[in-house]
């Protein structure tokens, strides 16, 4: 807390609304008398700042930045104005505030109550995780469709995916990533989290590295299965729409892989998410249409499965399962519900 009055007054008001219980107040004159490295290390130690000039307050958010924290400040008065147009977020009061403070600030609080900036925050980072979920989904399920439209044309195969398969997969993944992903609720944990670090990203590495390695090990399931069926006499139609049916039910399965959530393989039963059963509906009724509708069947070029074609669609779905499930005991590719978190001081 930084404020103008006395340190008795800072103390009485921070001890009444529970801000801090610390004793110790750093004062204006205490800030103008320390260098820099001082001043940080004064600070770590300290919760409250009184008899601070509009200078002061500045040099404390540049030294709270300095050290490597995102700071957001608020402030109503014209005096907050240079603090605020310094800090990572300048938030300022919509009735009580100063035009130069709304001005000088990023945020504007309209009711002046300081409960908005909490649900910002759970919200930006809710919005963090799930982008991250959506990255990680996005690798994940279209590496199998890379490599099934690919690899049998390299090996000499009989072509597996058409161009109409791609895009009726296409018609899943797209509303998987805007709607489903985007309705993920937060995570219980998304306001008690540490800080992330300034350069963390949804799309870090370590998460894209565990969407391509679902990816990859979906792929070679669909293309052994595929391989084995046509290897050893089902003809190409039936290889094919087994392949396919298993396909899109991994869309499926990896959506509800990359929500992060335990038990992932229940979550379709959970009701937090209202967009998970329709998206499990839509992957029943396109399998359906695709089979059971002799044209659309015709121009998907499948053929209504035999006895053979389900027990490889399942056994390649199995095994789908099978592959994720063990990512998820690997260290650094298990799938988590606390991505990385936000902070402010």
């Amino acid at each position: 807390m930084m404020t103008g009055d006395h340190p008795v007054t800072a103390r009485a008001i921070a001890r009444q609304v529970g801000l801090s219980d610390r004793p110790a107040v750093i004062t204006g004159a205490e800030v103008d008398a320390l260098d820099d490295m001082a001043l940080r290390a004064r600070l770590l130690a300290v919760d409250l700042c009184a008899r601070m000039q509009p200078a002061h307050k500045l040099r404390l958010v540049q030294a709270l930045r300095a050290a490597g924290h995102v700071v957001a400040m608020t402030g109503d008065g014209v005096n907050d104005a240079p603090a605020l147009k310094a800090a990572d977020v300048g938030i300022a009061m919509g009735q009580r505030g100063s035009d130069v403070a709304r001005e000088a600030a990023a945020l504007v609080l309209l009711d002046d109550s300081f409960a908005p900036i909490v649900a910002a925050i759970g919200q930006g980072r809710r919005i963090f995780d799930n982008i991250g979920k959506a990255s990680c989904f996005v690798f994940a399920v279209h590496v199998p469709i890379v490599a099934l439209a690919l690899v049998p044309a390299l090996l000499d195969w009989p072509v597996l995916l058409l161009p109409v398969h791609i895009v009726l997969l296409e018609f899943l993944i797209d509303p998987a990533c805007s709607v489903v992903f985007e309705a993920e609720p937060a995570a219980p944990d998304v306001l008690s989290r540490p800080p992330r670090p300034r350069e963390a990203s949804p799309f870090s590495n370590a998460n894209l590295f565990r969407g391509t390695l679902q990816g990859l090990g979906v792929a070679t399931i669909l293309l052994s299965g595929y391989g084995a069926l046509t290897a050893y006499g089902s003809g190409v139609a039936q290889a094919r729409t087994a392949t396919f049916i298993a396909l899109l039910v991994d869309v499926l399965l990896l959506t509800l892989a990359n929500r992060g959530r335990p038990r992932w393989t229940e979550a379709i039963m959970e009701p937090a998410n209202p967009w998970l059963r329709p998206m499990a509906g839509l992957v029943a009724a396109m399998l359906a249409s695709v089979i059971a509708i002799p044209a659309l069947r015709r121009i998907m070029q499948l053929a209504l499965p035999d006895t053979a074609s389900l027990i490889a669609a399942a056994t390649m779905l199995t095994l789908s399962v099978a592959w994720i499930l063990v990512l998820e005991l690997l260290p650094g590719t298990r799938s988590k519900d606390t991505g990385a978190a936000g902070s402010s001081r």
